[in-house]
């Protein structure tokens, strides 16, 4: 807890003038807290940190994820706006510290994000490779829903 504490305070120091950020939560492959660092109008960083399925080892795993993000397409509604985000990433993960996979990740994001509330609903897919130590999938699908709210 006491790191997810300094991460949120060095992100709020970081933050400039035009970057938005974001707290939430991702509930899926993983499930974990998520806060998004808006470094330019089109690109961030996404920070997810919280355990996944633990269908490869008896009980869950810890994980963590860094997502730098693009948004090439914005769609613009009357009440939301919804961008298609692009991305690639890095992700540690492992039982209770035992045998830590890593691994580089791909999402695809999706998002409806309403123009009178600072609030975004997103939905991810993303396809994980884990190249050290993987138990015993090297490729691996991963996907939720998530839900933001901007400061």
């Amino acid at each position: 807890m006491r790191r997810v504490v300094i991460i949120i305070a060095l992100l709020c120091a970081a933050r400039t003038a035009r970057a938005d950020f974001a707290i939430g939560g991702f509930f899926g492959d993983p499930t974990g807290l998520d806060l998004k660092l808006g470094l330019a109008p089109h690109s961030g960083l996404d920070i997810v940190a919280g355990w996944r399925d633990g269908y490869r080892h008896i009980g869950d795993d810890g994980y963590v994820h860094v997502t730098y993000l693009v948004t090439p397409v914005v769609a613009h509604g009357d009440s939301v706006i919804v961008p298609l985000r692009l991305g690639i990433g890095g992700c540690v993960f492992g039982p209770n510290g035992d045998n830590i996979d890593v691994g580089v990740r791909f999402p695809l994001e999706i998002g409806l994000r309403f123009r009178r509330a600072p609030l975004e609903i997103y939905g991810e897919i993303a396809l994980l490779v884990a190249f050290i130590h993987p138990a015993y999938d090297l490729v691996e699908g991963q996907g939720g829903l998530g839900i933001r709210f901007y400061f």
